[in-house]
């Protein structure tokens, strides 16, 4: 059994997060996303996007993941012809068990100089400084989804912290799973998230 993650303030995950990410990029934490379509490697920046990435390796490290799903897809074929079209997978964990974990800040890509590129890893909210658990990977280049973009009606863009510098071909697999809308029917199981590095 997977005990609860201990939640911190934000205060103390930042300055955790900012200890932890002293050194060079070739040092930046990596895991590995296990699905039931076969497995990614990402790579975590913890430098330019440190509460960001503290809060999604301290989901990892609690085991969080295990067991939840990519439940989403939007793609060219299933958005609305009057909204802002982006390429995305989105997954998380199981409904019943996202609502338990308090949201965090959000890292605007304007402060951070990241950016929505093929295969960057982002998290999924709705309101500024609503993110949990939910995360995202881009499909090609999303400007759309950086600060400014037209994506959201705020602007504030959302809060890359990643990328995929393995197993984008699984990506894709997702992304062209069967879809009723943008939900995958059925989802696709995360079967872990590891770290590796």
């Amino acid at each position: 059994m997977v005990s609860k993650p201990l939640w911190l303030p934000a205060g103390i995950l930042l300055c955790a997060a900012l200890s932890s990410a002293q050194g060079t990029a070739a040092q930046l934490p990596r895991v590995v996303i296990q699905t039931g379509l076969g497995s990614m490697e990402v790579e975590v920046d913890t430098v330019r996007a440190p509460m960001t990435a503290g809060n999604f390796l301290s989901y990892v490290d609690h085991g969080a993941y295990r067991g939840g799903r990519f439940h989403r897809t939007v793609r060219a074929d299933n958005q609305p012809e009057s909204q802002v079209e982006i390429e995305v997978v989105q997954g998380g964990l199981d409904p019943s068990r996202s609502k338990d974990y308090s949201p965090i800040p959000l890292e605007r890509t304007k402060d951070t100089g990241l950016s929505h590129n093929d295969g960057t890893i982002s998290m999924a909210r709705d309101g500024p400084d609503t993110a949990t658990s939910d995360f995202f990977i881009c499909i090609g280049r999303q400007p759309e989804l950086d600060f400014g973009g037209k994506r959201k009606p705020d602007g504030q863009g959302f809060a890359a912290f990643g990328r995929v510098i393995r197993g984008m071909d699984v990506v894709r697999l997702i992304q062209t799973a069967r879809a009723q809308n943008q939900r995958l029917t059925p989802p696709i199981e995360i079967i872990d998230i590891t770290r590796v590095r």
